[in-house]
């Protein structure tokens, strides 16, 4: 069962995710995501980028819609959640996916402006990350390399220790 930290940190991405605000992640949801996100970078990233989040969309259908009515519920990404410790590489593969998203130019890195930009437009909202980023930049050099966001990806969702970066990696948790 997801701890009390497990089930703020979900909420809120899974909020953030359910685009309409209806309480159902659909695909309808990740195209609008992609889409915000491809409005922000401009052109030439959107399909790219539809097919990261759609991706991610199928992944979370096939491993989480239990009922199999194309919509999944908060309750039913908590259930995945519970089974994510004991399946780190299903983890860190939509880590690589979305790393891809995030450097938008293409470098091996995440910048802080990246980060940013990644906590923006999923919020929908700007969003102060300037205290955030330096949490996760555990060596200091001011990017997070593949490796290093991967494993703050794991933490977010796989982990429990309200301590540990990686339970920043989609901004600060709401109180």
């Amino acid at each position: 069962m997801a701890s009390d930290l497990q089930r703020r940190k979900i909420s809120g991405v899974f909020a953030a995710m359910d685009v309409d605000g209806d309480g159902f992640l659909q695909e309808r949801d990740f195209q609008a995501l992609a889409d915000r996100w491809a409005r922000r970078r401009g052109q030439g990233d959107e399909r790219r980028l539809t097919g990261i989040m759609l991706s991610w969309w199928t992944t979370l259908l096939a491993a989480s819609d239990l009922d199999r009515d194309d919509k999944v519920t908060l309750d039913e990404v908590l259930l995945v959640v519970d089974k994510l410790p004991d399946t780190p590489e299903a983890v860190t593969a939509t880590a690589d996916a979305m790393f891809e998203a995030i450097d938008e130019n293409g470098d091996g890195l995440i910048s802080a402006a990246e980060y940013r930009r990644l906590i923006e437009v999923w919020n929908g909202r700007p969003t102060d990350t300037d205290a955030t980023f330096p949490l996760l930049d555990a060596d200091g050099d001011g990017m997070l390399s593949r490796d290093e966001f991967a494993a703050l990806w794991l933490e977010f969702w796989a982990g429990d220790d309200a301590q540990a970066p990686g339970t920043l990696v989609f901004g600060p948790l709401a109180a």
